[in-house]
């Protein structure tokens, strides 16, 4: 079998979403490839003391503020790597190529280095989704007030919104999502529809949410979509990541007013469900966006909302 060597990698995240990549020096494996700052977790260390020891080695650098976000296995020919993704969103210090690496600040959406090694596409495609996750709710808030709210959540930079109205019937629900895209088509906001796939298709969205049910009986990702979905317990995290979804919900972190009898599991048990997660995880139950760092804390990308976000 193949050896796994652990790796503790960096994303040094800025304030307007650039993020740090580094091309591998000669004399390396993969020498000119593009990938995220960080090296071996040595014997006796934990992935956050080797990320802050590799950072300043490699960098120059020192981290100030990282949290944990997620894990990927990757098989190369000659070894399978673990890599351990943190978010650094504060450091010390003006980062260095002092192995003799070239330096590249990018955008996820339109990164113009390459190549880039394989393992960390998934990660690119990671950082492209937003920091929240707002799910529709206009069977509370009545049709105009949540259409005018929504609009200014597009303005103040909502980009990630889930349809979910069960109480609309499909020919409702479609004229629903028609108005939502006309809103959030000219703010690029992708928009996911918890529904059916076979009705989902016809919607001409970006993506489909599934329930948890849903994704228990899908036995492959569905193409061509950006697929979300929620889950409550390991079984369900784990199904998710084996079909690889975009990313999933993971509730209730907190009480809830929708499901007031459903037990809250609490941030520490939330951060070690999601402990060596592959997917980008949102946290979902009683969240504000006061939690956001919370989440981060727990390992979360994110928070969703369903009441909070259109208060």
């Amino acid at each position: 079998m193949p050896k796994v060597v652990n790796v503790a990698a960096a994303v040094l995240l800025r304030e307007d979403g650039m993020v740090l990549l580094a091309s591998r020096p000669e004399g390396k494996g993969w020498a000119g490839w593009w990938e995220f700052p960080g090296g071996k977790i040595e014997d006796g260390e934990t992935s956050f003391q080797a990320l802050v020891r590799e950072i300043d080695e490699e960098l120059g650098v020192q981290v100030l503020e990282a949290y944990p976000w997620l894990t990927r296995t990757f098989d190369y020919p000659e070894k399978t790597v673990k890599l351990h993704f943190f978010i650094v969103r504060r450091w010390q210090g003006s980062p260095e190529g002092k192995e003799g690496q070239v330096l590249s600040w990018q955008n996820p959406h339109a990164v113009t280095v390459s190549p880039t090694l394989p393992a960390n596409t998934p990660i690119l495609d990671a950082l492209k989704l937003p920091d929240v996750y707002a799910i529709t709710n206009q069977h509370e808030l009545g049709e105009e007030v949540f259409f005018a709210r929504l609009h200014e959540r597009l303005k103040a930079g909502l980009r990630l919104i889930q349809i979910r109205e069960k109480d609309l019937n499909e020919v409702e629900l479609a004229g629903f999502t028609q108005r939502v895209l006309a809103l959030t088509v000219p703010y690029q906001a992708k928009v996911l529809v918890n529904a059916p796939l076979d009705q989902v298709q016809s919607m001409g969205v970006d993506g489909i949410h599934l329930s948890s049910d849903r994704l228990m009986a899908l036995d492959q990702k569905p193409p061509n979509l950006l697929v979300s979905a929620s889950c409550h317990q390991v079984s369900e995290l784990r199904h998710a990541a084996k079909l690889g979804l975009d990313f999933v919900v993971l509730s209730p972190v907190l009480p809830t007013k929708s499901h007031p009898q459903d037990s809250a599991m609490g941030w520490e048990a939330f951060s070690t469900l999601i402990e060596d997660y592959p997917l980008p995880v949102y946290a979902l139950g009683g969240m504000k966006p006061s939690h956001l760092n919370q989440a981060w804390r727990a390992g979360a990308h994110g928070v969703a909302m369903l009441r909070e976000i259109w208060n």
